[in-house]
């Protein structure tokens, strides 16, 4: 199956930039990232910033742009049948310089072991500070309260 990601979400005073691979079909079926209602991006983010959670993709895209977050994934386009970051191929990378270049990232943050090996392998990395966090996907197992942890404790470091 053909796959195509969405535009990124940041703006220009923008310091974090969180990477996924691709979208899900949950999310590219409903044109946003992370939708599938049991990944826990958008809860351990809003938990984080010590905001309500809200189900309204415009709230949640308006969280990325107010904490200074970017929100990407590393293939512009490649072909994977079902949702598994497992199944990626012949992958086509998004123009990082693009956000780079508009941005004041001094850190990544990769959403998933496949989120950071794609990265590493595009190029994009050199130089930058790279960090690998466990997949907010319902499909990696680690317990939510994990993944939370490590999420905030990687997001301070992000911050400093």
């Amino acid at each position: 199956m053909d796959c195509q990601s969405f535009e990124p979400i940041f703006t220009g005073q923008s310091r974090v930039l969180i990477l996924g691979s691709m979208p899900g079909i949950a999310s590219l079926t409903a044109a946003q990232y992370y939708a599938h209602p049991r990944n826990a991006f958008w809860p351990i983010l809003f938990d984080y910033f010590g905001e309500p959670f809200s189900l309204l993709y415009d709230d949640r895209c308006a969280l990325i742009r107010r904490h200074a977050l970017a929100l990407w994934d590393n293939c512009r386009t490649c072909q994977r049948e079902g949702s598994l970051d497992t199944a990626i191929h012949d992958v086509k990378y998004n123009d990082f310089d693009r956000i780079f270049d508009a941005c004041r990232i001094a850190c990544v943050l990769c959403n998933g072991q496949k989120a950071y090996s794609l990265f590493r392998r595009s190029g994009a990395a050199d130089g930058r500070d790279v960090r690998c966090l466990p997949s907010t996907s319902p499909a990696y197992t680690l317990p939510y309260e994990d993944k939370r942890r490590i999420w905030h404790e990687q997001m301070d470091l992000a911050f400093k």
